[in-house]
């Protein structure tokens, strides 16, 4: 098999085990007549996906090409009814084996939510939802345009730590409802937009790490970098299931910090929109308020093995409350998308990648590498 044809077979494989998964689980951007073929064709049985994906390896010409085949492989047999225990599943489509994060971790970031909160009666969560609302965007109208500024203010600084082409253009969508907060999206060339699920409330303190995460130097920057430095088929066509996606996430949730050190973020977002609204400083520590945020990702993973042995939604619900800190509301949003399902694995990137990515957050040249090459959970640990 020839390095074209092979690229062909495994935008096929990718494009048919999407529509199996619902049709969201695929950021493509190869050729649009591959697309429509799949499109066209009667949905396939999933053992066939995973023996063609078998057949990939054997003529795989890259290492992070054989990863990626075999996270379809590993989807295209849990479609076929092969469930392995949670974690292997993880470990076969993410590259890496996802972990039970112990609860001493998140009492830690308790501790930093405690003295990075202005100081008031009640408890945690109701401190730290208080602070939530003090930051809340009350016209939404404005989104766009505060998207806009920040956009501009991320990626002049990402710019700093490697080029960014001219002339790109980054948009903002309003969606009314959504499954997301936010999510970033690279359309191919030099457009992208970011998408805002306004319902549910916008909170201001978290407009740099939302635009950065989802932005650059985090999901947009990395899409739009790679397409200039990684000029392979494969590099347009990425399952979100795959061990690419643990490291995007890592950098998403790093990428603030990454650009906006120390309380650099809070600094701007003081001066250049939170002032302007008649947001007064009260004392709160941005960076370390979301850093806790980054941690407590992990208890998502928790619940999403807690759901997977089976334990009833009152049991899952009072740890995402204990835990995460969330009110009814909150639980209600996210428990469905911790239920045993093939994307399952998908919410171990967002902590394991994280975590995997803290040494590199202040090494520009470890960040460029992040952003222009295709690199494997595997290429970082260590």
């Amino acid at each position: 098999m020839v390095e074209q044809e092979w690229q062909r077979a495994y935008a096929m494989l990718s494009l048919r085990l999407n529509r199996l998964l619902g049709g969201h689980a695929l950021v493509y951007l190869g050729p649009e007549e591959w697309k429509r073929e799949a499109d066209a064709e009667p949905p396939p049985p999933p053992g066939l996906l995973a023996e063609d994906a078998e057949a990939l390896l054997e003529h795989a010409p890259t290492p992070y090409a054989t990863a990626h085949v075999r996270a379809m492989r590993a989807v295209a047999r849990y479609l076929n009814g092969d469930r392995p225990p949670l974690a292997e599943y993880g470990r076969q489509t993410l590259g890496l084996k996802p972990e039970w994060v112990p609860e001493s971790v998140f009492e830690e970031a308790h501790a930093w939510l405690d003295a990075a909160l202005p100081k008031s009666s009640g408890s945690l969560a109701d401190r730290l939802h208080a602070w939530q609302a003090a930051h809340t965007l009350d016209r939404i109208e404005l989104l766009p345009d505060l998207v806009a500024k920040a956009v501009a203010e991320t990626r002049a600084r990402t710019g700093a730590i490697v080029p960014l082409p001219p002339g790109e253009e980054v948009g903002c969508e309003l969606v009314p409802q959504a499954h997301y907060h936010a999510a970033g999206a690279h359309h191919g060339g030099l457009r992208s937009t970011i998408y805002i699920n306004t319902g549910i409330p916008f909170n201001l303190a978290d407009l740099l790490y939302v635009v950065a995460h989802e932005g650059h130097p985090g999901h947009i920057a990395e899409s739009l970098l790679k397409e200039i430095h990684v000029p392979r088929p494969d590099q347009r066509v990425r399952l979100l299931m795959s061990p690419s996606f643990v490291l995007g996430e890592g950098l998403g949730l790093s990428a603030e910090e990454i650009i906006f050190p120390g309380d650099e973020a809070q600094a701007w977002l003081t001066d250049n929109v939170l002032s302007e609204l008649g947001i007064r400083p009260d004392g709160s520590d941005f960076a370390a308020i979301h850093r806790a945020k980054n941690v407590l990702w992990g208890v998502w993973g928790n619940v999403a093995f807690m759901a997977a042995e089976g334990r009833p939604d009152e049991e899952l619900a009072a740890y995402l409350s204990r835990w995460s800190l969330y009110d009814e509301t909150e639980i209600a949003q996210v428990l469905p998308s911790l239920k045993p399902s093939p994307m399952s694995p998908y919410i171990f990137g967002y902590f394991h990648g994280w975590r995997l990515l803290r040494p590199w957050v202040g090494e520009p040249g470890l960040v460029r590498r992040l952003l222009t090459e295709q690199l494997l959970p595997a290429d970082v640990d260590g």
